[in-house]
Order: C-alpha cells, then sequence, then structure tokens
C-alpha cells in the first residue's frame, strides 16, 4: 500500500461534516463507545493545552521520557507533510498498513453520522494508542480544551496549560481571559495541573477553575521555576533541584517551555527519571518548524551563501518570540518569507519582527482554502512598516531572495505553511 491509499481514505473522512471545526464532544463521544471506549484503557496520560508552546512542551517530555527508557504514545496535530506524524506509537510514527486499518475501522464504526476530520482521527489514534503498549500517553490539544476531541480523558495524570494569549477568537472568545477558561477545560478533580506563567487575568481563570474542581496546582514561579543560569538553565520544583543544558529547541521561549515539561514530569507518579535522562533528552529533541535550521534540500541549495531558518509560529505572541531572537541576528539582513491562515492577524504577527526585517515576500500556502492571500499579506506587512511585494509560489520567493546579497531568511507564518516548505524542500532536518 502506499501513502496515497490513506490520503485518499483522509479525504473520504474529511467529507464526513460540512464544518472543519465544530467543538463539541458529543460526536467523538458516540463514535468512542462505538469502538469501545478505548480512551477509558489508555496508559498514564498527560494532557496539553495552550496558546503556544503545546508541541515543543510535548516533544521535550517525549525525548525525556525515551532517554529514560520509557515507551511514549503521542498525538500532536497539526502535521508538516504526512499525516503519519501526528500518531507516534511507543516511539514509531504509525506505519500506513496500520493506519489505513484503523481510518477505516472508525469510518465503519461512524457509519455516515456527521463527525469532523480531527474527531474520528483522534478516535483513531486512541485505539492504536490501546492495542500497542507503551508507558504513558502525550496528548495535544487541538483547539481549545473544553471541547476538543482529546478532553475525554476523564483522568489524566498530569493536566499542563502553556502559555494562554489572544488566538482563535472565533471558536475560543475574544479575551484572553475567555480562551483560557476553555484551556483550563482540561483540569480534572484531584489531577496535578501544570500552569506555565500566564498573563493576570489568564491565571486568575485558570486558579479558579482548579479550586472548584479540586486540582492540585503546580505554576510557574510559585510551586517551580525554571530559569537561563550561565550556559544552561535551573528547574526548581517542590521536589527536584536541577540543573540543565538548555534544550535543543532554539530561542529563550524554549526554557519556559522546558519548565512546563519538567515540571509535568516531576508530578507524574510511577515514573523514574533521573537528571542525566531529562539533560540527555533536552540535547535531543525531535521537533521540526521549530526555528529550524535548514541547511540543506531543493529549495535551500538555491540560496547560496544565505541562512535560512523555518518556524511555523502563526499569532503576535509567536510574533513576539521570534522577533527576540531576531533581535540578536546583527550580522547579516533578515528577509521574511509568509504564509499565513486568514484566520490570523497578519499585522499582529509581524508588527514585533517589523525593526528587524529588511523585507518580506509573501506566498498564498498552496492547497489550503482558508489561505490568507498573499496581496493581504503585504497590505498587512507594509501597515506595520515592512517592504513587502507578493511571490505566486515558494520557489518565486525563494528565487526572489537568491538574486539579492546574500542574507538570512526566515520562513514562517503558520504550521501548514510549513509543512509544504518542508515538502519542497525535499530533504528535511531535525531541529538540532
Amino acid at each position: 500500500m502506499t501513502a496515497k491509499t490513506s490520503d485518499r481514505v483522509l479525504e473520504r473522512l474529511s467529507r464526513l461534516h460540512p464544518k472543519l471545526i465544530d467543538l463539541s464532544l458529543g460526536r467523538v463521544e458516540r463514535l468512542l463507545a462505538a469502538l469501545g471506549n478505548p480512551q477509558d484503557r489508555l496508559p498514564p496520560v498527560v494532557h496539553v493545552a495552550g496558546t503556544k508552546g503545546k508541541g515543543s512542551t510535548v516533544a521535550m517530555m517525549r525525548a525525556c521520557l525515551e532517554a529514560a527508557g520509557y515507551r511514549a504514545h503521542v498525538y500532536t496535530s497539526p502535521h508538516l507533510v504526512r499525516f503519519h506524524e501526528r500518531i507516534r506509537l511507543a516511539g514509531q510514527l504509525i506505519d500506513e498498513e496500520a493506519l489505513i486499518a484503523l481510518l477505516e475501522e472508525c469510518e465503519r464504526a461512524n457509519g455516515d453520522k456527521p463527525i469532523t476530520f480531527f474527531e474520528i482521527t483522534t478516535a483513531a489514534a486512541f485505539l492504536a494508542f490501546v492495542r500497542t503498549p507503551a508507558d504513558i500517553a502525550l496528548l495535544e490539544v487541538g483547539l481549545g480544551g473544553r471541547l476538543d476531541a482529546t478532553n475525554v480523558v476523564r483522568r489524566p495524570a498530569v493536566a499542563a496549560i502553556t502559555p494562554v494569549s489572544l488566538d482563535h477568537q472565533a471558536f475560543l472568545g475574544d479575551t484572553v481571559a475567555a480562551i483560557a477558561g476553555e484551556k483550563a477545560g482540561i483540569l480534572k478533580p484531584g489531577a496535578p495541573a501544570v500552569i506555565a506563567a500566564q498573563s493576570d487575568d489568564a491565571e486568575a481563570v485558570i486558579e479558579e477553575r482548579a479550586a472548584a474542581l479540586g486540582a492540585p496546582l503546580f505554576r510557574s514561579g510559585h510551586e517551580w521555576r525554571c530559569d537561563a543560569a550561565g550556559v544552561g538553565m535551573r528547574y526548581a520544583g517542590e521536589r527536584w533541584k536541577l540543573d540543565l543544558p538548555l534544550p535543543s529547541l532554539i530561542g529563550a521561549h524554549q526554557i519556559v517551555n522546558a519548565g512546563t515539561a519538567i515540571a509535568s514530569l516531576e508530578r507524574l507518579g510511577g515514573f523514574s527519571l533521573t537528571p542525566e535522562a531529562i539533560a540527555d533528552g533536552l540535547r535531543h529533541i525531535d521537533w521540526p518548524a521549530r526555528l529550524q535550521h535548514l541547511t540543506r534540500g531543493a529549495l535551500v541549495d538555491q540560496l547560496r551563501g544565505w541562512e535560512a531558518w523555518l518556524d511555523g509560529g502563526h499569532n503576535p505572541l509567536a510574533g513576539q518570540v521570534l522577533a527576540e531572537v531576531a533581535a540578536g541576528w546583527r550580522d547579516r539582513p533578515l528577509f521574511l518569507v509568509v504564509g499565513m491562515m486568514n484566520t490570523k492577524d497578519a499585522a499582529g504577527f509581524l508588527a514585533p519582527l517589523a525593526p528587524h526585517t529588511e523585507m518580506l515576500v509573501a506566498v498564498t500556502i498552496p492547497g489550503e482554502k482558508n489561505a490568507l492571500p498573499a496581496d493581504a499579506i503585504t497590505a498587512a506587512a507594509r501597515s506595520v512598516g515592512i517592504a513587502a511585494r507578493a511571490a505566486g509560489s515558494i520557489g518565486e520567493a525563494i528565487r526572489h531572495l537568491a538574486g539579492h546579497r546574500s542574507g538570512r531568511v526566515l520562513i514562517c507564518g503558520s504550521l501548514y505553511f510549513a509543512g509544504k516548505v518542508l515538502g519542497e524542500n525535499e530533504q528535511q532536518e531535525g531541529t538540532r
């Protein structure tokens, strides 16, 4: 069987509900019941919500657990190049034959009833997890938390919330407090709640929800902290005091994510993780398109003398994080290649990057019906003071830059865009 076979099944499943996003638990609970409720038979679960850093936090936990010899199931979204990236079974990406069988089993169980693509593929992941032995399951929330399809796990071992900010307002609310309320929906009675540093509004909402549920709180800056220290970082929790290397993912924000990951591991009962295993895991994190340095491939090879970076960040908080990194890039001019979805605040994302950017080339994400047109991205860029032009394709954008004197290019704006870039670049590199 070929990858196109699973692509055909996935395309068929995408037509089962007219809405791509329709937050509700009723449909997925119905399907899971028909499948024997696999979500109730998972190994210990760490459930991660938040606006920024969910995937990186999960990737760090996986790296540390695997360095300690544990087998981890992992469910993340979206994928970059192939759907298989979303489901990792005991350390390995799900294979093609197993994926097809699971999807078709879920399709038969669902019949012709409405269900979203994310809901039915989440059910498939849970089925896969209960049929393959592992020590732990790491679940990343798809969107929000309270009504996300992953939020059918009744008693996670740990629930973690990374920093909350404005994003997906059409679905989650137009204030940080409202969005924090949706993220806090993953908290469960008695389950430890690990909370990254939050704004006052978000923290108040999360603390109120935890108190109502009787969920013990472990908050950054209170019960634990993680800070840069010398050439590494220092974690101090209620039980662990660790001097560690910086995570292999680049950027000061990754210290925040590392703290959330380590605090979550600290709260896990029944697991033994040595400082050496945690340090080894932090040095070997596999998480593409998060300030990933691209050094070879079909696209990058055209940029001789250039330095190329790729990041999937797409909201104003991500723009601030990238701007902090760009502020340290003073040795050569910075150019941006940007593709975004039409649900995102393009000007809000680009504004922090404006002081550091010489020029932007905008691309309409190919094959995405909700892509923001390149002309709209150029207009947003110009509105915040960035010189900008549109290109008809990713390749055209790269060729345009190749005609300039050498510099540094940051390709960013969307994980969907990052996936298209990795696919066209052909040869991928890891994040280290």
